[in-house]
């Protein structure tokens, strides 16, 4: 498959917060763009850049060569691709699928085998970085699925994404999120931990960050969630109740693989807290609120 902007037609499904600047950045490439969303107003101003809205998934696929989604939860995903009249059944033979949605790595060995059968290659592409990383076309993007389709739709990622890894088979890309996510949810109660003592301590908080800030401490979560949490500024660039949805498939995995890991056992317990007192669709920065007392 040959994806110059001129010859392609590119689906995009799921205009989220980081969907509307990862389509954005493919419209601007000049690039033929077919979208859905659930709620239309959220691809207004793509559809006023002159993308093709559609009603359904199912539309988006049958009118695109490369269809793109990102939408919330596995289920989401597995009804997008595998409802009747979804992805999977109007989608023509030698397109591709990149799915982006952080889901199961065993539903993405799934929908690749279905796929296949239909000559379709399916990739799973989850992103790490955030709202300040699609909006800036720097996510690291962490793929599975053919390497045929990979090295074909690279330069499509490379609109959205700057560090593009291929990881192996299907499902491959979504263990790899899982590790991104153990990863920050580990983090996420270190830089907590340490910014609730510099504040019981008496420290100046924000002189703390400045200090270790660039020493061994030093991380994303640490120099720019970090001075948000000081500000009081919990607005979401990854809401807390997906990041518990994506911390669920990771224990999930965990346990099929007889992994015990007591860290995101812990941080999962305490984001559920959080969410339980009503702040799930506040940023993952807001797990501070846990020890903010």
């Amino acid at each position: 498959m040959n994806v110059a902007s001129g010859n392609t037609k590119v689906g995009f499904i799921g205009l989220g917060i980081m969907g509307q600047a990862m389509a954005g950045h493919i419209l601007d490439a000049g690039y033929e763009l077919h979208v859905y969303n659930r709620t239309r107003s959220k691809a207004q101003d793509l559809i006023d850049g002159g993308a093709i809205w559609h009603d359904t998934a199912g539309d988006v696929a049958a009118a695109s060569d490369v269809i793109i989604t990102i939408v919330g939860y596995p289920k989401d995903v597995e009804d997008t691709y595998l409802a009747a009249g979804g992805i999977l059944d109007r989608a023509k033979s030698g397109s591709v699928f990149i799915d982006m949605t952080t889901s199961s790595p065993t539903l993405a060995a799934e929908i690749a085998e279905k796929a296949a059968r239909k000559g379709i290659a399916s990739l799973d592409a989850p992103v790490s970085g955030g709202d300040v990383g699609a909006k800036a076309g720097k996510l690291s993007i962490m793929v599975g699925g053919s390497e045929d389709a990979f090295k074909a739709v690279r330069p499509l990622l490379e609109l959205m994404g700057e560090n593009i890894v291929y990881h192996g088979g299907a499902g491959a890309g979504q263990h790899t999120k899982m590790c991104n996510q153990i990863a920050i949810a580990a983090t996420m109660l270190a830089m907590s931990e340490s910014l609730a003592y510099a504040k019981a301590s008496g420290l100046d908080t924000r002189r703390v960050l400045s200090s270790i800030g660039t020493g061994a401490a030093s991380s994303f979560l640490l120099n720019v969630l970090g001075p948000r949490i000081l500000d009081g500024d919990y607005a979401p660039g990854f809401y807390i109740h997906h990041f518990i949805k994506d911390m669920s498939i990771a224990i999930a995995e965990a346990e099929r693989m007889k992994l015990d890991l007591p860290a995101l056992a812990l941080a999962k317990k305490l984001y559920d807290k959080v969410a339980a007192d009503g702040y799930g669709e506040e940023g993952t920065q807001a797990i501070f609120r846990a020890y903010d007392n």
